[in-house]
């Protein structure tokens, strides 16, 4: 049995940090003349939040998730990242902004750092998930990926996760481009980028889903029968982690 198999039963939480592209009606005229942004990659996140809740439901885990327009603020950066603010935002006074994120940021991030801390105090491992989606072409390069996986190559743990999932993920769709830490290195700065900081490699497992938003633009049978691939590839990789019921 190899190290990752050895240690306790996992419990598994997910996360969408992109889910929406709102805004808050408070905030709306600093989006004069930005409306345009809402809809893109800049906004949000299309289909992450869905198949997070199918993710989340399969497995009967918890969900936290925000649909307010990472424009806004974006709940996957670091207070201080050059990133967290948009144009739209990224002006405003100090006070503002620190009001915005006591408003729309810490509630997110507060809630899943609080419930990753208990799991682990508890004495569980803790597999995160968090969906996001990725534009299917940036600066005019067409991504070469339809699903992705991002971790840090430093800990075993995220690994061998990493490379379960995306093995189920090929024997049920080998026609599909899978990839690891593409098109983004899944240890850069992020939310599963703090809990790896605050946790044990052996305690705390933090994976970033990236699915090509071409799916969800075109939705119909073939999103539908996407995300019911990944959603059982999980599950292949949740049984040989001896996944324990989440709530």
């Amino acid at each position: 049995m190899s190290a990752p198999e050895a240690r306790s039963a996992a419990t598994l939480i997910v996360s969408c940090e992109h889910g929406g592209n709102q805004v808050p009606a408070a905030y709306a005229t600093l989006f004069a003349g930005h409306e345009a942004l809402l809809p893109t990659h800049r906004g949000w996140d299309p289909g992450a939040l869905e198949l997070a809740r199918q993710l989340a439901a399969a497995f009967d885990a918890p969900l936290f998730a925000s649909t307010t327009t990472r424009l806004l603020i974006d709940l996957n950066r670091s207070i201080g990242h050059r990133q967290l603010h948009s144009e739209a935002t990224g002006g405003l006074p100090l006070a503002t902004r620190r009001d915005i994120a006591a408003l729309y940021y810490r509630p997110h991030r507060d809630a899943i750092e609080s419930e990753v801390a208990r799991r682990i105090e508890a004495g569980e491992r803790v597999v995160h998930v968090a969906s996001h989606s990725f534009t299917p072409e940036l600066g005019g390069v067409v991504r070469q990926a339809d699903v992705a996986w991002l971790y840090d190559p430093r800990r075993a743990g995220e690994v061998d996760v990493a490379a379960r999932w995306l093995g189920a993920m090929r024997k049920r769709r080998p026609e599909l481009k899978l990839r690891r830490n593409y098109p983004y290195q899944g240890k850069g700065d992020g939310l599963t980028s703090l809990l790896r900081k605050r946790h044990a490699a052996d305690r705390y497992v933090g994976i970033e889903l990236e699915v090509n938003q071409r799916f969800a633009f075109d939705a119909g049978p073939a999103w539908t029968a996407l995300r019911a691939d990944i959603t059982r590839s999980l599950g292949d990789v949740l049984q040989s982690q001896r996944l324990r019921p989440s709530r």
